[in-house]
């Protein structure tokens, strides 16, 4: 039975073991021959391992130098790129806070004229208020075309008084602002007199007083043109006694 098993691999003769144990004792020594300190062959398998050491350590440091170089570059890149990035928004938002600050000065510029504008409407509404509450009012009738017209010479230093106006009125015309003198010579030529103070036509064009109505039969007009005459002639229609 063991016979079979062993036929097709014998065991190992005595020769065999020797020669194994040979070779392994060989081995040992050559291993250990190796590993002596000092000699030739140590110093230069620790001068092989000691330089490939220092290559792998190079190359290493290479690669680490490269990967620290391409760090850097990526992080300036992209500093650059925030500080473009801000120096942008930057610039925009002066932009902007320029233009809010001009809109809000020509906002306020519009507000202040518009302002004014109101202001002075006002003063000349009020001005106007009081020139009107100032203003006398005149009753239409002898005594009030006096009056006025006495407030209109005045202004423009034409000189009478109430009692030499009335006495040439009533003389001229009995205080009727619409008589007519159609019988005396100015009449014939063509010229009546009319009116209060009973004025020619050439007259009362050349004496009228401006602010008043170009109308002859008008009683403050009337008046002040013929007390306008009167004062260039005789001084004053205070000075008038008779036909002038």
């Amino acid at each position: 039975m063991f016979a079979s098993r062993t036929s097709g691999s014998a065991r190992m003769s005595k020769t065999h073991k020797i020669s194994i144990a040979g070779v392994a004792a060989v081995g040992v020594s050559a291993l250990a021959f190796s590993l002596v300190p000092g000699s030739a062959s140590a110093e230069t398998e620790t001068q092989a391992v000691s330089t490939a050491n220092v290559a792998w350590s190079t190359n290493v440091d290479t690669a680490k130098a490269a990967a620290l170089q391409a760090s850097i570059a990526n992080q300036s890149s992209f500093l650059d790129a925030q500080a473009q990035a801000q120096a942008k928004a930057k610039a925009t938002a002066a932009v902007l806070k320029a233009k809010a600050e001009a809109q809000a000065a020509a906002k306020a510029k519009a507000a202040a004229a518009a302002k004014a504008a109101a202001k002075k409407r006002a003063a000349v509404q009020a001005a106007a208020n009081r020139a009107a509450a100032r203003k006398a009012v005149y009753p239409n009738n002898l005594d009030g075309w006096i009056r006025e017209s006495l407030d209109i010479m005045k202004k423009h230093n034409i000189p009478g008084t109430y009692e030499g106006i009335h006495r040439n009125i009533m003389r001229e015309s009995s205080g009727n602002p619409r008589a007519i003198n159609n019988w005396d010579i100015n009449a014939q030529n063509g010229i009546p007199s009319k009116g209060l103070l009973q004025i020619i036509k050439p007259t009362f064009d050349t004496y009228h007083v401006a602010g008043t109505p170009h109308d002859q039969y008008d009683p403050v007009a009337n008046i002040v043109a013929s007390c306008n005459y009167a004062a260039d002639r005789y001084g004053s229609m205070d000075n008038v006694n008779s036909a002038y």
